[in-house]
């Protein structure tokens, strides 16, 4: 199984094979994004080593010449860890590390590594360990399948039944283990379903979810938002678990936001399986807010990267208000701002630390909550006061006049805001009559 790091940071290398259909930009782009995920689990990278090759060798990834550059550059720079740019096969995984003499991790368990560091929920954890699971079971099959015969046992002992080999029986745990967590999942989807239905019937429409790259800013973006103390750090996916608060200073209607887990580009399909129900926050909001790093040269790529993984969530139709972060970091401010707005018309061009931006792009989300709203009049009974302070919550009310029965409120609000209200409130005269 994966393994904790050292206190001695352990020494890596990034390494790549470059295919034809692949542009050295975009080559580049991602080995750096590979040596950002290996600063976030600790390794500390001593170099890179690449090959142009017309696809990968279907043994062990790299050429046989070039299997051998690497296992003597492995040798003169002490390093513990080759850390692949692609998802390789367990079998490309196994050959490789046989023939350099090091560990070797691939672009998905990087990923899975950083994120099994990073979960802190009971739910992420477990959503999480699935995912490792399944990464793991292949690769315990190849080493079971490289240890041979002496791997099988001749009668049930430990735990075996009879002629299962302690690989077969580390697999059935894994399933077995696999089905647990998803049972867990199950009766805890069942429990944040529950949850949501309630905060939508107490709250209202008003959703906003942050998406976005990882380490685009969403997190710093949050917590300007709503004076939440959202975790903040310079490393890829330190935020894992949704988050949920209301935008400050409070609106009406009142607007709940969340940040949701990042994307990155060749994220793991067992992540995205097992976090599509963390990213339901995403599907179930009114507004995306997808949030982009102005300052990163590919974020061209990245935006595409977010959009593919939306569509697969099932929250491509969702509207969406493009905002590019990080503005204050990328150079010639005024040509970057004006290239961003002629690209992308009705985007936001902001940096996250400055007050005035983020005040703009508060304006701008409850703009959107409001262009729909309508004016009506409710008549609240003196026996129903109670309900007076979720009108105040939940519309803005532009005039009061009473007389002996009650009150009269012309209120602006969402329409089905002020439906839920009437209905309340017709409750209330007929359980008084």
């Amino acid at each position: 199984m994966m393994q904790d790091i050292d206190q001695k940071p352990k020494r890596a290398i990034v390494a790549a094979v470059q295919r034809p259909s692949v542009s050295d930009a975009e080559f580049e782009a991602s080995l750096i994004e590979l040596r950002q995920l290996a600063k976030t689990l600790g390794f500390e990278v001593v170099g890179r080593f690449t090959q142009k090759r017309a696809g990968f060798e279907s043994g062990a990834y790299f050429g046989t010449g070039k299997r051998e550059e690497l296992r003597l550059m492995r040798e003169q720079e002490a390093v513990d860890v080759i850390l692949i740019d692609h998802e390789i096969s367990p079998s490309q995984q196994f050959n490789l590390a046989k023939e350099v003499g090091c560990e070797v991790m691939d672009r998905s368990m990087v990923i899975l590594e950083i994120f099994h560091r990073h979960a802190a929920s009971r739910y992420a954890r477990a959503q999480v360990e699935i995912a490792r699971l399944g990464y793991m079971a292949p690769r315990m099959r190849e080493a079971a399948k490289e240890a041979g015969p002496k791997d099988r046992g001749r009668s049930g002992t430990g735990g075996r039944s009879g002629g299962e080999s302690h690989g077969e029986l580390d697999r059935r745990k894994i399933r077995d283990r696999i089905a647990e967590l998803q049972e867990e999942l199950d009766g805890m989807g069942l429990e944040h379903k529950t949850q949501r239905a309630r905060r939508r019937e107490r709250e209202g429409l008003a959703r906003v979810a942050l998406v976005g790259y990882t380490n685009a800013g969403k997190s710093t973006l949050m917590r300007a938002l709503t004076g939440s103390e959202a975790l903040v750090a310079d490393k890829l996916f330190a935020t894992l678990d949704t988050t949920v608060r209301a935008l400050h200073p409070e609106t009406v209607p009142r607007v709940l936001v969340s940040d949701t887990v990042g994307f990155i580009k060749n994220l793991p399909h067992g992540l995205v399986a097992s976090f599509k129900s963390t990213l339901d926050e995403a599907l179930e909001a009114s507004l995306l807010v997808h949030v982009v790093d102005a300052s990163d040269a590919g974020f061209e790529r990245q935006i595409a990267v977010t959009e593919k993984v939306l569509a697969e969530i099932g929250a491509e139709d969702v509207p969406r208000l493009v905002v590019f972060n990080k503005i204050d970091r990328g150079g010639n401010e005024v040509e970057l701002r004006a290239a961003l707005r002629a690209k992308h018309p009705g985007c936001v061009v902001m940096s996250a630390k400055r007050e005035g931006d983020v005040a703009r792009l508060r304006e701008a989300i409850v703009a959107f909550f409001q262009r729909n709203l309508v004016e009506a009049e409710l008549f609240l009974p003196w026996s129903a006061q109670k309900l007076r302070g979720q009108i105040f919550a939940t519309c803005t009310v532009l005039e009061e006049r009473a007389d002996a029965e009650g009150a009269f409120l012309r209120v602006r609000g969402e329409p089905e805001a002020i439906a839920r209200l009437r209905e309340q409130l017709g409750e209330a005269a007929r359980a008084r009559g």
